[in-house]
């Protein structure tokens, strides 16, 4: 997002890390990003500190930098300082947020959070109807132009089919080598997600070994045409032991694991080895790898929520075209099996809805929904894709590429960022500062 925008912006960030071993250091990037970019003006500069900052920060920067607007993201909790002191920095500058939201009932306490800031850009459809809905119910309405969508932009020279001869090739062949064996055909589910519970880790080793028990009623022979290969850590204290899962529930079939940090080019060949990519998490903001996914020509299985039902080109039947965000401030979402598993959607994708709905809680998020997939269907699934052609899967994976890069879904970094700048100019033109306001004692 910062290079892409940086022939129209000049970037200063609070680089945030926990017990940051440069805290205090300017990092200067500017010449770096000059030479990827092109921009001869570019201006990117790091500034290394320990978490996401604090007011005097934020006042010493604003004074000496003088910047045009705030940006921040991720989660809300962490910016309840920025929020307490917004009724200041409004007074100049806009503070815009880009933001997302896993899943409804409507985040009611993120209603000072969201109602802080000048400009909401949500990355995913969900997200948007949430913004709205929440501002609506909070403030009475939504000023035209305060929420806009903005999908996460994949970069697309990154991720991208890789050809006969082409770029990548020989990455290719060497890892198919390594991942197929001897066994070219080899059909290859791949997970690339961290090792934590609402990732469902292990639900993915039981719906690879319902499909290969499929297989094998059918007459097949799963252990030696399939693999799950998975990208993440085999053992992490937020998640499980998948050593120990595979080796008890999983023995007689493959499976294999990534647990090197890689280059995105190293990452787009996996892909590329792949023939389908799995994502059955139970809370997803965007989804990351099955839109890298889809954008490397490879076809995914997915349960449906959050961000994820924006991969799945899911067709409204009132309108016969894609969903809309502005849909979603009435609909809310498309996780409920009973209201929406007869939906028109693209061939790129076989999507499970969530068989369990449960709601779940803390103190700081005391309430969202869980949407569970059941592993069984999800099995099924992978078995579907398994008994289709190699040649129709490519197709297929074609077509979601050209799907998620399309102007009108606007997935790719290009789009993502006309769409950065077309939101943050809008915010900028449209910014009316905050009224100073005195208190008096009565």
């Amino acid at each position: 997002m910062v290079l892409g925008t940086a022939h129209k912006y000049d970037w200063f960030q609070v680089g945030a890390a926990i017990n940051h071993p440069e805290k205090g250091k300017l990092l200067d990037l500017s010449d770096d990003a000059r030479k990827l970019t092109g921009v001869e003006d570019a201006s990117i500069k790091i500034l290394c500190n320990d978490g996401y900052g604090d007011p005097m920060l934020i006042r010493r920067l604003i004074e000496m930098e003088k910047p045009d607007a705030i940006l921040h993201f991720t989660d809300p909790r962490f910016w309840g300082w920025l929020y307490n002191m917004e009724h200041e920095i409004r007074k100049n500058i806009p503070l815009i947020y880009l933001n997302i939201w896993d899943d409804i009932p409507d985040p009611m306490w993120n209603k000072e959070a969201y109602s802080s800031c000048d400009l909401l850009m949500a990355i995913s459809k969900q997200t948007y109807g949430i913004n709205h809905r929440v501002l609506d119910r909070f403030e009475g309405s939504v000023n035209t132009g305060r929420v806009s969508y903005v999908p996460h932009g994949i970069n697309t020279e990154m991720f991208y089919p890789i050809k006969e001869g082409g770029k990548g090739w020989d990455a290719l062949v060497n890892e198919t080598n390594k991942v197929r064996g001897n066994n070219k055909d080899k059909f290859v589910v791949f997970w690339n997600n961290r090792n934590i519970h609402r990732k469902h880790p292990g639900d993915v080793v039981l719906a690879y070994k319902e499909m290969c028990e499929l297989i094998d009623k059918n007459g097949g022979n799963a252990a030696e045409d399939c693999l799950l290969l998975m990208h993440t850590q085999p053992i992490d204290q937020n998640g499980t032991d998948l050593t120990a899962v595979v080796s008890e529930l999983c023995n007689e079939y493959s499976v294999m694991f990534s647990d090197k940090v890689i280059p995105s080019e190293a990452l787009n060949v996996l892909y590329n080895v792949a023939d389908v990519t799995l994502n059955m998490t139970s809370n997803e903001g965007f989804g990351l790898s099955t839109a890298e996914s889809i954008v490397a020509g490879t076809p995914i299985v997915i349960n449906v929520t959050g961000g994820m039902q924006d991969h799945c080109g899911f067709i409204n039947p009132k309108t016969g075209k894609y969903f809309t965000p502005d849909d979603y401030i009435g609909i809310k979402t498309l996780h409920r099996k009973e209201e929406w598993s007869t939906l028109q959607h693209g061939e790129w994708v076989k999507p499970v809805w969530p068989s369990n709905i449960s709601l779940q809680g803390s103190v700081p998020t005391p309430y969202i929904f869980d949407d569970r997939a059941d592993f069984r269907e999800v099995g099924q699934k992978l078995y579907e894709w398994y008994k289709t052609p190699k040649e129709e899967r490519k197709a297929a994976g074609i077509k979601g590429r050209e799907f998620a890069t399309s102007k009108e879904v606007g997935m790719s970094r290009e789009l993502m960022c006309e769409r950065v700048v077309e939101s943050i100019d809008g915010c900028l033109q449209n910014f009316t500062p905050r009224n100073r306001y005195e208190l008096h004692l009565a």
